[in-house]
């Protein structure tokens, strides 16, 4: 008898149940109800935009006496903090829920934030950006795969870009504030940036508030065995619909969808999954989020110092440059996001990422001609910027889609972990690429720095410049030819 059991639950895990549940869930009209959703799952990243903006305002290096080198250890810091809080939760997310994680991984942020403007010291300050890294990391996995598994098919594109899109509102938010927080003839030295690292905890406690009204993904019930449970939450979210006055249709039973029912499983099956199970769904995960990657690491992190050295502009002046970048990249997704939807992914995305190549190539071969201004420049790299930020929202979008239920949460963690390190080098290459070689030079070691007439050489740059632009039309082309067809489908029939 217990051997009968035991090969029940053995095969359970394989076959797949049929439920209506997804289907009744992507019939939904947009209504109040997925507003909370939009709203209190997207508003994080605007507090990891906000947050990252107060780091990168430096307000903080004076009053901690932070070397350079101590500075460079705190953004490494905080991309480990990124990556190893996606890993650890991304797994959680698919074992314990994603309504858990989303809850833990914003408390963690506000407390990791709140510790950040508590800091005296430099090792504080560290162990603080951790925590608050390790928190924002998490909540990729869990948001993600909520937003996707809740929010009706018609409507999943535009809202996931929304809600990835929302860093950059964020971004606004906290350099508006550090014009008004770092002034000292307002606030004196050290007291400016404490206060702007407790306005993302404020919004925080608002936001918690409105995910315990969002509630667990039904679909993950479902794979878990919980299908009362799972029954509840759509009953309530119909009843609520109908009282607002809309009509719902009944689904036909041949609308019903398989769920399978999967436990945990380990790390070694998780690769093999996606190597040998999901080779498709790997290759095209991969390529989007590392050219996005490259991409963004590459630009916006070398941006002040381009502005800099070829356009000699002053560096106080310089965060007002930034203003362009943040808004083009925070109205791309608001104003492209419903096209994923309409036009289709795949045609979208070839799109966004084939534009966003080709504005960079253009404006390398400009920039090399010695043609553009630093106001010129910034428009080239603002439309860039407004594709380039569509492009990289799909590409989270594509990751959490095109992968089954029960992995889909550790699927997001690695491809962002991956992407996550493998931008990070463009930083450093492009900084060495720019200006890095110059000391060097004094020494009889890079050469090429210097044109004769003590021009730093644009040559370098331009070539870093082009190979990043390739590698995000080759995305764009992968994508077109490999990608998947996942607008309007419930995500059981994504293949």
């Amino acid at each position: 008898m217990n051997k009968l059991i035991h090969h029940t639950n053995y095969y359970k895990n394989f076959f797949p149940m049929t439920s209506l549940i997804p289907a009744r869930m992507d019939r939904l009209p947009w209504v109040r109800f997925h507003w909370i959703v939009l709203i209190g799952l997207g508003a994080a990243w605007a507090l990891d935009g906000l947050g990252a903006q107060m780091v990168a305002s430096a307000g903080f290096q004076q009053s901690l006496h932070m070397s350079p080198k101590e500075v460079g250890l705190s953004a490494s810091i905080f991309l480990l903090g990124q990556v190893i809080g996606a890993l650890f939760f991304g797994r959680l997310a698919d074992g314990l829920g994603r309504k858990k994680i989303f809850i833990v991984t914003l408390g963690i942020c506000i407390f990791g934030s709140i510790l950040v403007s508590l800091s005296f010291s430099i090792w504080i300050f560290l162990i603080a950006q951790f925590i608050t890294s390790f928190g924002f990391g998490g909540e990729h996995a869990a948001i993600n795969s909520a937003i996707d598994e809740i929010i009706p098919s018609k409507y999943r594109g535009r809202a996931s870009l929304a809600i990835n899109g929302t860093h950059w509102g964020g971004a606004v938010l906290g350099a508006s504030a550090n014009l008004f927080l770092l002034d000292l003839d307002i606030f004196p030295d050290g007291i400016g940036w404490r206060i702007g690292f407790l306005i993302g905890p404020a919004l925080g406690l608002i936001i918690i508030y409105l995910r315990y009204y969002i509630p667990e993904s039904p679909r993950w019930m479902l794979s878990r065995g919980y299908e009362k449970e799972a029954e509840q939450i759509v009953s309530s979210i119909e009843a609520q619909i109908k009282s607002q006055g809309h009509v719902l249709n009944r689904v036909p039973k041949n609308k019903a969808l398989p769920v399978y029912r999967r436990k945990n499983i380990s790390s070694t099956t998780l690769f093999k999954l996606f190597f040998y199970q999901y080779p498709r769904q790997t290759f095209v995960s991969f390529s989007l989020m590392v050219a996005q990657s490259i991409l963004y690491n590459a630009l916006f992190f070398s941006y002040a110092l381009v502005l800099k050295h070829y356009y000699d502009l002053d560096p106080s002046s310089i965060q007002y440059y930034f203003f362009p970048f943040a808004v083009a990249n925070l109205m791309g997704p608001l104003i492209l996001g419903k096209y994923f939807d309409t036009i289709g992914r795949r045609k979208m995305i070839f799109t966004t990422y084939s534009i966003s190549g080709l504005i960079l190539a253009v404006s390398a071969m400009l920039f090399y001609k010695n043609m553009l201004s630093a106001a010129t420049q910034t428009a080239l790299w603002g439309s860039l910027f407004f594709f380039a930020s569509a492009a990289a929202a799909s590409a989270y979008l594509t990751v959490s889609e095109i992968f089954p239920l029960n992995i889909r949460g550790q699927a997001i963690s690695y491809f962002f972990s991956v992407s996550q390190l493998t931008g990070a080098i463009a930083p450093f290459i492009f900084g060495v690429l720019i200006n890095g070689g110059i000391e060097e030079l004094k020494e009889g070691h890079i050469a090429f720095v210097l044109l004769a007439g003590g021009e730093i050489d644009r040559t370098p740059l331009v070539i870093g410049y082009l190979f990043s632009a390739g590698i995000m039309i080759l995305g764009g082309i992968i994508a077109l030819f490999f990608g998947y067809d996942a607008e309007g489908k419930a995500l059981e029939e994504i293949r």
